[in-house]
């Protein structure tokens, strides 16, 4: 526990961060993350943001050593891809029992485990994931996997992100450590060229990164490691042979990033592929970076070309959306690096930006977000649920983009909704995925459920008030008969 408490406070100082450099020291060692408060919810806790953020290394077991209901965490809803090995599909878990607990039988019960996923799958790796009760109890899970690895001669790494010792934004920074000391290095590839990169931060949700790799293997730029997104276990121990890093989500892996360049020389730098200006942007850094680690300068030309291609084809398709969606009022409820390059990307088309959380941005972000909307009256640290129906229900806004967790707030007042957040159904990255999130809204906006939701319900209208007509004898009968089976009256009798 002593070593855990070490290395949770190494990653709160993290001197690669701005907003960290500028506090003093005991500041420093407190980190960002918010104190968590004893019996409540956290929002996400260690262990969930480690299993977020190697989860979708594919060819992996990742096995969970607690009991069976510490494996359903939310890791499953984000929509992560692989292009090949499903093995990262496949829950593992020790199952600890109370009796297991009271006998002290943690230790000998994931030994096993580790056994039988090695003999029955063949794995390149086991990563192995304590949580609050196994850490707890004290059971030694390095020295566990330090013995299967031995034995088993394959690699078991240990990812020590119990729950208890913080936040998801914390478990996100402790899985890079753990990808740093036992995994990246740990493999010399035979195929190290001056164009390889790594990529960090990048989830390939919905196949983002599929998107976005054709356009680099336009460039001549070879992908050693995308970290997490569609990777395997052997791409990530070579990673640190690239030339060059891009970082997508800074709060999530800047140790990684950092700790890198410091012990291999690969610099980085923190970019988007969400909005085309973004995008081109990135190319360019990377290309830069290649450039300056030795690459051949006439790839700067090269990208040049790629990029004033890729920008007339994605801003010819956006035209057309343009009559449609110009002057549309949009409310972002989102985070990260989202809540600057999408709005940049939106207003590119005239659409109207009425709104933007800011909380899970950096002091970067909301600087970027500061020069685009040229105004700070738009941008808010968190909405609660009854403002956000408020001000959608008063049509301050045409659509909300957002998460699902905020998606009923939008329904409930009767006004379009779309999931840019990890559950999302398209990948939005890139050029084409830029047109194909405005293709979205364009469709979520001018769906006609909308009119007709928004439409009085049949039993809200009120009888309409006709001319009393002349019944004939048997008109006159037959309302007689309704009325004493019913106990109505002919007043009753109106239509909406």
């Amino acid at each position: 526990m002593s070593s855990l408490r070490a290395k949770i406070q190494d990653v709160f100082n993290e001197p690669a961060c701005e907003q960290n450099r500028g506090k003093d020291a005991k500041a420093r060692k407190e980190g960002c993350s918010k104190p968590l408060t004893p019996g409540a919810a956290a929002g996400g806790c260690a262990f969930d943001g480690a299993k977020i953020v190697l989860q979708p290394i594919t060819d992996v077991a990742h096995l969970i050593h607690a009991p069976l209901a510490c494996e359903g965490n939310s890791w499953d809803n984000r929509g992560a891809a692989s292009s090949g090995p499903t093995l990262w599909r496949t829950s593992f878990t020790t199952d600890l029992t109370e009796l297991d607990v009271v006998m002290g039988q943690g230790e000998r019960k994931l030994f096993k485990a580790i056994r039988e996923i090695k003999e029955a799958y063949g794995p390149p790796a086991i990563f192995v994931y304590p949580t609050c009760v196994t850490a707890l109890i004290g059971d030694d899970i390095e020295a566990v996997c330090k013995r299967a690895a031995e034995k088993f001669g394959l690699p078991v790494v240990p990812v020590n992100a119990p729950g208890f010792v913080g936040s998801k934004n914390l478990g996100n920074k402790l899985a890079g450590e753990a990808l740093l000391k036992h995994v990246i290095g740990t493999v010399e590839p035979d195929d190290a060229g001056p164009y390889d990169i790594n990529i960090l931060g990048e989830f390939n949700l919905s196949g983002e990164f599929w998107l976005l790799k054709p356009l680099l293997d336009r460039l001549g730029i070879r992908v050693r490691a995308c970290i997490p997104g569609d990777a395997r276990y052997l791409d990530i121990a070579s990673a640190h042979r690239a030339r060059a890093a891009m970082m997508v989500c800074s709060t999530a892996l800047i140790n990684l990033a950092r700790k890198m360049e410091q012990r291999w020389d690969i610099p980085f730098f923190e970019g988007s592929f969400y909005g085309i200006t973004d995008t081109s942007e990135a190319l360019r850094q990377i290309s830069r970076l290649l450039v300056n680690k030795g690459a051949d300068p006439e790839i700067l030309g090269r990208t040049e070309a790629v990029i004033a291609e890729e920008e007339a084809i994605a801003w010819k398709k956006l035209d057309a959306y343009r009559p449609r969606l110009e002057g549309k009022r949009v409310l972002l409820n989102t985070g990260g690096v989202k809540s600057w390059s999408v709005v940049h990307a939106l207003m590119g088309i005239g659409i109207e930006i009425v709104g933007t959380s800011v909380k899970k941005s950096t002091v970067e972000d909301k600087q970027r977000i500061k020069q685009i909307l040229k105004d700070d009256n738009h941008m808010f640290e968190q909405m609660a649920p009854r403002e956000l129906y408020a001000m959608l229900s008063e049509h301050k806004a045409d659509i909300m983009l957002s998460g699902g967790r905020t998606q009923f707030i939008a329904l409930k007042a009767k006004t379009p909704w779309l999931d840019i957040n990890q559950e999302r159904q398209h990948p939005y990255a890139g050029y084409d995925g830029m047109v194909e999130l405005v293709r979205q809204i364009d469709l979520a906006i001018h769906n006609p459920i909308w009119r007709q939701v928004r439409e009085p319900a049949p039993w809200d209208c009120q009888p309409e008030v006709r001319e009393e007509l002349p019944r004939t004898k048997r008109e006159t009968a037959t309302l007689h008969v309704v009325q004493e089976f019913t106990g109505t009256t002919a007043d009753d009798f109106g239509e909406c």
